[in-house]
């Protein structure tokens, strides 16, 4: 145990150390910003993930390190849960250490624990459940309702997904006779009322804004067409199995297939935690595309379904799961630090969300504008971190008004520029073309407009 626990460790720090050096996405930078003014509720998400930063930057500042510090420490802390989980919904088979190993071997864990988004607490919040609902299945203790539906309710803060939790341990609970009868006590509905009040602060800021988070994430609807849903479907499943790394994946679907007849209540409930969120991202496919991201919250449960291999096949198989899936997140380290791999920038995931960003700000600023705004909230969110505060920053997407943060400052009339990547963004006159490059390589060119301020111009604060 000693070696597992130095292993971690010693995994942490790689993650913190990467953390310190790999330049911000652009969503993170507008997380960033969220942090600056903390509420409820934001236009986008739940608050969790501005707390996460706020924690980080309290201590490091409004650095890389200070935006992420939170991810490595909850991805340590996760596979410790994982681990717990493990041994107590499936004792004697060491289920919980092959879990957190195969998980932390994945990239979506990997890349996910140094990236700061609203599934690095929904994931670590998720993990905290299913540990809580182990110690349930262990100690048949009810009291241990209170922490899963305090778990659920931080999921729930964290992103909306954290409703598939709820949702998939009443279908455990519903489908099997003792479950229906631990329905019958109280211990689950004051598990969901527990999760209820703590998520009550997110659903009184959106009534009183005409629910306009709960609006924007349930409305992405974009119609049936057979040929993209079908091209979304590719996309979801080919990005799990390089996501996943090609082994883990193939344990876990194996497991789960395996699983399908089980009638062990602990197993049921791996099942209905994964495929429950599995049908609802294939039934999104119908209509629009699913994030590579989004099923993360499965891989938890995912992982200690593959535990329940039998000993002999999932000894041959482990080392190399371990083996190619670390391989392949240390890879996908090197390109973000360094682009080893000779991928072209314009098409190298890594380089389209990092590279070149303070360069390409350093050029915006260089032109002194009265402000720059920008049509891509991203690309107004890097240009606030990356600018000198000499440089004003405003935004007119209607999602910078959900910010508690101060009125308008930029009188309507005012000139300024705004920076655009749309072929088909008006542009009264082209001021400038200005490329983001990495090393010599251009990433994506952006057009330099004119721009005259609108009412209600938002001041955007430099973080």
């Amino acid at each position: 145990m000693n070696f597992w626990l130095t292993a971690l460790a010693a995994l942490t720090l790689l993650r913190l150390l990467l953390a310190a050096t790999i330049p911000l996405s652009p969503d993170e930078t507008y997380y960033l910003l969220w942090s600056l003014h903390l509420q409820p509720g934001y236009f986008d998400h739940p608050p969790m993930v501005a707390y996460f930063i706020r924690i980080g930057t309290t201590v490091f500042g409004n650095t890389p390190l200070g935006v992420r510090l939170l991810g490595p420490l909850a991805a340590a802390l996760g596979s410790i849960l994982l681990w717990d989980a493990g041994e107590n919904l499936l004792p004697g088979r060491h289920a919980g250490l092959t879990a957190a190993a195969l998980f932390n071997a994945t990239i979506i864990l990997g890349v996910g624990s140094i990236i700061m988004t609203p599934d690095t607490p929904l994931v670590f919040f998720w993990t905290a459940a299913l540990a809580a609902l182990g110690r349930l299945h262990a100690s048949r203790d009810p009291r241990w309702w209170l922490a899963i539906g305090a778990a659920a309710g931080l999921a729930l803060l964290s992103k909306y997904t954290g409703t598939l939790l709820l949702a998939s341990v009443f279908a455990w609970l519903i489908t099997s006779r003792d479950g229906r009868a631990t329905l019958r006590t109280p211990w689950p509905w004051a598990a969901a009322l527990l999760a209820a009040v703590i998520f009550a602060p997110d659903i009184a800021w959106n009534a009183a804004r005409h629910f306009v988070s709960f609006r924007k994430q349930g409305g992405r609807v974009d119609g049936f067409d057979p040929a993209r849903s079908a091209d979304f479907l590719a996309e979801l499943v080919f990005g799990q199995f390089a996501l996943a790394t090609p082994v883990v994946f193939g344990l876990a679907a194996f497991a789960l297939w395996r699983l399908r007849r089980t009638a062990e209540s602990a197993e049921t409930l791996l099942l209905w935690l994964t495929l429950l969120p599995c049908a609802v991202f294939l039934e999104h496919v119908i209509s629009g595309r699913v994030e590579a991201n989004w099923p993360a919250i499965i891989y938890p449960s995912a992982c200690l379904a593959a535990a329940t291999i039998r000993e002999s096949l999932l000894l041959k198989w482990l080392r190399p799961a371990l083996a190619l899936g670390f391989a392949m997140t240390l890879a996908a380290y090197a390109q973000a630090i360094a682009a080893p791999f000779p991928l072209p920038a314009a098409h190298d995931p890594a380089a389209l969300q990092l590279a070149g960003w303070a360069d390409f700000a350093d050029q915006i600023a260089a032109l002194h504008p009265a402000f720059v705004t920008s049509d891509e909230y991203t690309i107004t969110a890097e240009l606030a971190f990356n600018t000198p505060p000499t440089t004003t920053i405003t935004g007119f997407d209607p999602r910078w008004t959900y910010l508690t943060q101060p009125a308008a400052l930029i009188p309507a009339g005012t000139a300024g520029i705004l920076v655009t990547l749309r072929t088909d963004a008006p542009c009264p006159t082209l001021l400038a073309t200005i490329p983001r490059k990495r090393g010599g390589q251009t990433i994506a060119t952006y057009k330099i407009c004119s721009f005259t301020a609108p009412a209600n111009m938002i001041l955007i604060p430099h973080p």
